[in-house]
């Protein structure tokens, strides 16, 4: 039996087609970890996530996990042992207890159960055991006791809200690896204190930090809810959303998406997501369209070519010189998976992954060691150097260089959950008692389907460098080999002719961009192939007119030669900084603009090449082996120079003209580079 069917055409409107089309039962896992898409009246969702574990990576998205264990993740104790040592106050230390020690666990303990380390699970467990054991009577836990300032540490803000956020979404991911039943009835003490306590001592009474990340706090109160169904937590959900700041009439009634400095990047990433968290509880969908809108508006007004926008550290407009934060860029990357889970939006999934391919790969070393502070669509040059950011008197010139606390050190804390969670979030389990894959990278997942029949569906592909993905299906061989389950697929918008073939026979050629559900037997063996053509688009409503150019889900920039440096800090500077830095200085030309041309026809004008050896290699996230080269007619402007150390003042489309001879030049996927222009000029 073969069922196949459409969920979504337009990705705008997709959560309102889901809602129609499905009557949501809320569905079982077989094992002790319960797959619920939410109990009433929290308005009922398509897709869940799945048990921590049960994701596994693959390829080269394998690599960049292994790469976090032998990093900077896995070893966050030797490589900052002041904070993450056990002076550390979330292990019943006298040193820092405030958010960095919590981040650095986000990422390490879902490393660990999708890789299935025992080292880093022993790395992660007395934290999650000190954590535990610090509960009060009262409901209240954690550190409870403020020092004297100490230079390096936050250690005088013991009772603030904001850092137990982090610790509730860790105490989230431990359950859902382990289904220890002490986290239900830790978390539900804690939410008693929340109830009680708020009123009195609101989010904002110790910081402002936690009005505007209130989100993660919610959604953890709305996960409670769904394995407890203790009233009291609406209760407290409200109470949060009143207290924490109004993203809804932000987006929707004032300008602050278009003012510089109206917010701080990583409250707007983390935020984000509050009003369609909330939207679950209200069922009103304003609050759905005001993320919507908030979305539209930040790129609009602050966006960039790799899917972020400028803010270093306070919202600072579309210029491509100006910061990403790497803290924006991972936070922005949970919210918009969160918002997934919930809407089934697909415009929140090709935004997660322009960011995952794009910005992600960019601000972090290969080996997982160092990162920058803030990263640039146009880099040209990485040195020590002070720039026009909203936060460049207080860093020491440090914010692009790739160091470890340079900049500040909340990014070295923070970086580990992105790719974990995107792994994580790459496969749900649905409502119709099946699997979805919409974000695509190498994995494999196991799970149960139908009436609890368990399955092994296996991704091999090289995307987002490739335009393949293929599926193979392996059933439990104690119901012979096969069971009937509805499995999602969803194909881009930027696929105008993506095809979809099972066991080497097409099901549908021309299929439009949306949700498709095969609903069949599936057997151990079973193939399902997709393939998504990959066309040259062009980008043209960035800042002074400029391009950027696309193809699929990845965003190409100019290939640049690159010289690393490595410099050691003063002596007097390693407190604040770490003890080195990498700067990186082109070694080639990088003032090119592009000779206009027909945007209509890219695809000619564009050369794309493949390079299959590179393809096939475990990493490819640099410049040196990316697998992909597009090469286009250019012409340098001499006019556009270095200034403050940076590209300067880029120069207006189509307001100049470069010099003889025309020459082609080279782009590479945005995530390759280190160095780059990726906002270009067109030049007559």
């Amino acid at each position: 039996m073969l069922t196949y069917s459409r969920i979504a055409v337009k990705k705008t409107l997709s959560f309102l087609f889901f809602i129609l089309m499905f009557s949501f039962t809320n569905a079982k896992s077989t094992s002790k970890y319960p797959l619920i898409f939410n109990v009433s009246p929290l308005l009922e969702k398509t897709y869940t996530e799945l048990p921590l574990g049960t994701i596994k990576a693959k390829g080269w998205l394998l690599e960049m996990l292994k790469s976090q264990r032998s990093g900077a993740t896995g070893n966050m104790d030797n490589l900052y042992p002041s904070v993450m040592g056990e002076r550390n106050g979330w292990l019943g230390g006298d040193g820092d207890q405030w958010e960095r020690g919590p981040y650095w666990i986000d990422g390490l303990l879902p490393l660990a159960y999708i890789l299935d380390d025992e080292e880093l699970k022993n790395k992660v467990k007395p934290w999650i055991e000190w954590i535990l054991n610090s509960q009060q009577e009262s409901g209240y836990f954690g550190p409870s006791v403020d020092y004297t300032s100490e230079p390096g540490l936050q250690r005088d803000n013991s009772a603030d809200w904001w850092p137990r956020m982090v610790v509730l979404k860790i105490l989230q991911q431990y359950y859902s690896a382990t289904q220890d039943e002490r986290v239900l009835s830790f978390m539900l003490n804690y939410f008693k204190y929340q109830l009680q306590t708020l009123p009195l001592k609101p989010l904002g009474n110790w910081t402002f930090w936690a009005l505007y990340r209130m989100g993660d706090n919610l959604q953890a109160v709305h996960w409670l809810y769904n394995l407890t169904e203790e009233g009291f937590l609406l209760e407290l959900g409200e109470l949060l959303h009143r207290q924490g700041h109004n993203f809804t009439h932000m987006f929707l009634h004032t300008d602050a998406m278009s003012t510089f400095n109206s917010i701080h990047c990583v409250n707007l990433a983390q935020g984000i997501k509050e009003p369609i968290i909330y939207f679950q509880q209200t069922h009103d969908s304003l609050y759905y369209f005001a993320v919507k809108k908030g979305l539209a508006d930040i790129k609009k007004y602050n966006g960039q070519a790799q899917g972020m926008y400028g803010a270093d550290e306070g919202l600072h407009g579309n210029n491509p010189t100006q910061g990403v934060e790497l803290c924006a860029i991972v936070e922005k990357m949970f919210s918009l998976e969160k918002m997934i889970e919930i809407t089934g939006d697909l415009d929140f999934v090709e935004q997660l992954e322009k960011i995952a391919f794009n910005a992600l790969p960019t601000q972090i070393t290969d080996d997982f060691m160092c990162k920058q502070y803030f990263q640039q669509a146009n880099q040209v040059k990485i040195t020590r150097h002070h720039r026009n950011f909203y936060e460049d008197a207080h860093h020491g010139g440090t914010d692009v260089v790739f160091g470890t606390l340079s900049g500040y050190p909340c990014c070295f804390s923070n970086m580990h959950q992105a790719w974990p969670k995107f792994t994580q979030n790459l496969w749900y389990a649905t409502s119709d008692g099946g699997l979805a894959a919409l974000s695509y990278s190498p994995s494999e997942v196991t799970a149960c389907v139908g009436k609890g029949v368990k399955v092994t569906v296996t991704e091999d592909t090289f995307y987002p460098m490739d335009d393949i993905i293929s599926f193979t299906f392996n059933v439990d061989n104690k119901k012979k080999g096969r069971v009937e389950f509805p499995f999602h697929i969803r194909i881009p918008s930027w696929c105008k002719r993506a095809e979809i073939k099972i066991n080497g026979q097409t099901l549908s050629k021309d299929v439009r961009s949306g949700v498709e559900v095969i609903n069949r037997i599936w057997k151990t063996g079973d193939k399902l192939e997709l393939l998504f053509p990959m066309e040259v688009t062009i980008q043209d409503s960035w800042y002074e007119n400029s391009i950027s150019i696309e193809r699929g889900p990845l965003v190409y920039a100019l290939k640049i030669e690159e010289q690393w440096n490595k410099i050691d800090f003063k002596e007097q500077e390693k407190k604040n900084f770490g003890s080195y830095y990498w700067e990186v200085l082109p070694t080639t030309k990088w003032n090119y603009g592009i000779v206009n041309f027909d945007k209509k026809k890219a695809n000619d004008i564009f050369e794309v090449k493949l390079l299959p050896h590179k393809l096939n290699s475990d990493y490819f996230w640099n410049s040196k082996n990316a697998p992909i080269e597009i090469y286009v007619k250019a012409k340098e402007i001499p006019s556009w120079k270095i200034y403050n150390d940076m590209a300067g003042p880029l120069p207006y489309s189509v307001g100049v003209g470069g010099v003889d001879p025309i020459k082609k030049i080279v782009l590479i996927p945005y995530g390759c580079t280190t160095l780059r222009v990726s906002q270009f000029p067109l030049i007559h």
